[in-house]
């Protein structure tokens, strides 16, 4: 039976496949990600669907308890 690759798996695959082709492209990505030329980190990628559900939950949790002890 074949396991199935991850989301981030594939990802990694996909940056290093890239990588041999060109070596110069991601020390450019990585001083534009730095620099803050618009690249967003993939952050809801990376967590999964729980993580992101957790980190809603979250936020909704402090701005409950901030609308109830602030208004």
């Amino acid at each position: 039976m074949e396991s199935r690759k991850t989301a981030k798996e594939s990802r990694e695959h996909l940056r290093r496949k890239e990588h041999k082709r060109n070596p110069g492209g991601s020390l450019r990505d990585g001083f534009d990600r730095v620099a803050g030329n618009g690249n967003v980190p993939d952050i809801a990628g990376d967590m999964g669907w729980k993580g992101m559900l957790l980190l809603i939950l979250i936020l909704f949790l402090g701005y409950v308890i901030y609308q109830f002890f602030f208004s």
